[in-house]
């Protein structure tokens, strides 16, 4: 293994107690069924390919299948379950904390006590609640609650109400969720909220979605099209160094050649997507990864660990 110290950023936990509800609910995530999980799983697929620490993030589809009383309170359950785990297992476990979105006074509310009791790493949003997307107005408090703590943003992508209309058989994970991601990027930057929210550090999963292939024709729009917000080619490459990108499920050079040319290059971490991406996925992610010659063992070594370090100090 080339760097036994790598911090993921994109792994996902997925408590029975949540599954059940979830199940309960008549709901679940893109792939149908939920792998199997558990902190020993965990465990063991970390020291398998060299994972210092994992990120937890909570798995799809967050908590806003329930009422917004029950969205709040499984929110709270599953924050004090990761902080649970935290507290068992040192620092091979970091957290993202979860809120419910109903409302945001809510949702402040638990950023509060994720970011200030628990002293999480940092918070995790869908890049859009039922068909709105970050940066909408709607969630502006909620910006103005992580900028005030220089707040993280694990940025996670589900689908759109309508994505169910499109007629094709496929799941979602394989295109809808990279659709989403793109779509919340675009609203941040053009809505304004990158500007009004400077301190706020969003990690973008997956490379970023479509953002790094089509960046070039997102930053001559304005030009096109005169009712979109005048930002010149300039200003939008200069938003899009401000994303951080993982490379989960993103490994290829396929996805690099166009990666390494939008995003800042000490602004690109590690992720596996675990346990979405199951192990043998991994594995062949790992093996993709390691094989790229476009990396230097420098650059590999600041996406493996050293670029996330300057997220999160508190794993050094």
């Amino acid at each position: 293994m080339s760097n036994a110290g790598r911090i993921d950023v994109h792994f996902h936990m997925i408590p029975q107690f949540y599954a059940d509800m979830v199940y309960a609910a008549g709901s679940g995530p893109a792939i149908g069924r939920y792998p199997d999980w558990s902190p020993e799983l965990a465990l063991e697929v970390m020291d398998r390919f060299g994972i210092a620490t994992a990120l937890l993030s909570l798995g799809q589809p967050g908590v806003q299948f329930c009422t917004p009383d029950a969205a709040k309170a499984l929110a709270r359950r599953c924050n004090d379950y990761s902080a649970g785990l935290n507290a068992r297992h040192g620092k091979r476990f970091g957290a993202f904390g979860t809120v419910s979105m109903w409302d945001v006074r809510h949702a402040v509310d638990e950023i509060g006590y994720c970011l200030d009791t628990l002293k999480f790493s940092g918070m995790s949003l869908f890049a859009s609640y039922d068909g709105i997307f970050l940066g909408d107005p709607k969630f502006d408090p909620v910006m103005e609650a992580l900028n005030a703590r220089d707040g993280v943003v694990f940025v996670h992508p589900g689908t759109h109400p309508l994505s169910k209309d499109v007629k094709l058989p496929w799941p979602f994970f394989m295109m809808e969720y990279l659709f989403d991601t793109t779509r919340a990027v675009v609203n941040l930057m053009f809505g304004g909220a990158l500007e009004r929210y400077p301190r706020i550090r969003f990690i973008l999963p997956h490379a970023g979605g479509l953002v790094p292939y089509f960046s070039w024709r997102l930053a001559v729009s304005p030009m096109i099209d005169k009712r979109l917000k005048q930002l010149s080619k300039d200003e939008v490459f200069a938003l899009l160094r401000r994303f951080w990108y993982d490379n989960a499920l993103s490994p290829g050079e396929q996805t690099w050649g166009c990666l390494e040319n939008v995003a800042a290059p000490e602004q690109i971490v590690f992720g596996t997507d675990w346990p979405f991406a199951n192990a043998n996925v991994t594995a062949e992610a790992m093996k993709t990864y390691e094989a790229l010659d476009a990396i230097t063992p420098a650059q590999r070594a600041a996406i493996d660990r050293g670029n996330a370090l300057r997220l999160f100090p508190e794993f050094a």
